[in-house]
C-alpha cells in the first residue's frame, strides 16, 4: 500500500474517526485525505498527532458537492464513503436523509469514475435487511439468506438504496478504461468510546438519578465494537486488492459482528455503566405491542408539527420494531473471504468503553458542582 492515497469520507463522526486512526496505525499510506461537513472543535489537531510518514489532509466541504467531490477524488486510489445522516426517529426531513445518503452517495460513485479511483467501500447498515416485525425472530442468519427491510423508515431505506447503487457499480469502466471494484459492510449494533447512542443513554440517566432508560429489554443483538468494525474496513481494502482474494469481495456485502456476547440493548448500556451506579429502569412499563400502536401517533403528531416545530418523539413503531427484535447475524463469509477477525476482544472493548463511560461520569460530575458554586 506504499504510496496510495485514501479519501475517508464522514471522517469526522464515530465511525470515520476510527477508521482514520487505523489507516495511520496499520497501514503504509502516502496519504489519507479526512472529508466532512463539518468537524468538531478539537479534531482536527487530533488528527494532526497522528502525522508521522503519512500525510493527513483534512478537507471540509459537502457530498452534494459535485466539484467539490471531483477535488478531493484526484489521484486517490481507495475511496471509504461513511458519511450519511444517522436517524432513527425521521427528525429531520425525509428528502434531507434521501439527498445526502442516497444521492450523495451515488455522486461520489461518480466522481469517483471520472477521477479513476478503482477501490470504493461502503460501511452499510444492519438496517437494510430488517427487523420488519419485531415478532419474527432472525438468529444467525447467514450473508446468503435473502432478507431485506420491507419498510419506508428513511434512514434504513436510504442506506438500502445507497448500498444497491454501491454494489451495482461493481466492474463499471473508469475513465482511464480500468475497472471500478466496491464491496459493502454491514456492522451490527456498534458501541464504543464517542458512540452517539450510548453517550444519549449514559447522559439522560445522569440526568435522570442514574436511572437507564428502558430501549429494548425484549431484543436479542450481537454488538460490536467500534474497533473492530473500522478494523473490517482495514481488512476489505487489503482483500480488494490481493488479485487471490478480490474476485470473491468484489460486489458483495459482509456482516461484521465480533465476540461481543448476544444480549438486549438494555443489557448493553448496562453492562458498561453498572460500574457507576447506572442501573436499568425497573418499572412497570407498557405491553411491547400497544408501544407499537403508540408509535404510529407520535409519527402523525411528528409530521403534523413539522411545518411549526420539530418535535422528537420518545420513540416510534419503527424504533419500537427495531429495539425489540431478536436479530443475529453471523459473520463466517467475513472470515473467509475478508479473513476478518475481532481485532478487539470482547474484555478490551468493554474496558475501553467504560472507561470512556467513566469520563461521562466525571463531567457530568464536574458540571454540577460548578453550578452550585
Amino acid at each position: 500500500m506504499t504510496g496510495w492515497s485514501c479519501l475517508v469520507t464522514g471522517a469526522g463522526g464515530f465511525l470515520g474517526q476510527r477508521i482514520i486512526c487505523l489507516l495511520v496505525e496499520k497501514t503504509e499510506l502516502k496519504e489519507i485525505r479526512a472529508l466532512d461537513k463539518a468537524f468538531r472543535p478539537g479534531l482536527r489537531e487530533e488528527f494532526s498527532k497522528l502525522q508521522n510518514k503519512t500525510q493527513l489532509t483534512v478537507l471540509e466541504g459537502d457530498i452534494l458537492d459535485e466539484p467539490f467531490l471531483k477535488r478531493a477524488c484526484q489521484d486517490v486510489l481507495v475511496v471509504i464513503h461513511t458519511s450519511c445522516i444517522i436517524d432513527v426517529f425521521g427528525v429531520p426531513h425525509r428528502k434531507s436523509i434521501m439527498n445526502v445518503n442516497v444521492n450523495g452517495t451515488q455522486l461520489l460513485l461518480e466522481a469517483c469514475v471520472q477521477a479513476s479511483v478503482p477501490v470504493f467501500i461502503y460501511p452499510s447498515a444492519l438496517g437494510v435487511a430488517g427487523p420488519n416485525s419485531y415478532k419474527e425472530i432472525i438468529e444467525n442468519r447467514e450473508t446468503q439468506d435473502s432478507l431485506e427491510n420491507t419498510r419506508s423508515a428513511p434512514y434504513p431505506h436510504s442506506k438500502k438504496l445507497a448500498e444497491k447503487a454501491v454494489l451495482a457499480a461493481n466492474g463499471w469502466t473508469l475513465k482511464n478504461g480500468d475497472t471500478f471494484y466496491t464491496c459493502a459492510l454491514r456492522p451490527m449494533c456498534i458501541y464504543g468510546e464517542g458512540g452517539p447512542f450510548l453517550t444519549a443513554n449514559i447522559n439522560e440517566a445522569l440526568n435522570n438519578n442514574g436511572i437507564l432508560s428502558s430501549v429494548g429489554k425484549f431484543s436479542t443483538v450481537n454488538p460490536v465494537y467500534v474497533g473492530n468494525v473500522a478494523w473490517a474496513h482495514i481488512l476489505a481494502l487489503r482483500a480488494l486488492w490481493d488479485p487471490k482474494k478480490a474476485l470473491s469481495v468484489r460486489g458483495q456485502f459482509y456482516y461484521i459482528s465480533g465476540d461481543t456476547p448476544h444480549q438486549s440493548y438494555d443489557n448493553l448500556s448496562y453492562t458498561l455503566s453498572k460500574e457507576f451506579s447506572l442501573r436499568l429502569d425497573s418499572r412497570w412499563s407498557l405491553p411491547l405491542a400497544l408501544m407499537y400502536w403508540i408509535g404510529f401517533l407520535l409519527e402523525i403528531v411528528t409530521l403534523l408539527l413539522r411545518p411549526i416545530c420539530t418535535y422528537q418523539p420518545p420513540f416510534n413503531h419503527h424504533t419500537v420494531t427495531l429495539s425489540n427484535s431478536v436479530f443475529t447475524f453471523s459473520y463466517k463469509k467475513a472470515q473467509q473471504d475478508l479473513a476478518y477477525e475481532p481485532l478487539y476482544s470482547w474484555e478490551e472493548a468493554q474496558q475501553k468503553t467504560v472507561e470512556w463511560v467513566g469520563s461521562l461520569v466525571d463531567w457530568h460530575k464536574e458540571t454540577l458542582k460548578s453550578k452550585t458554586q
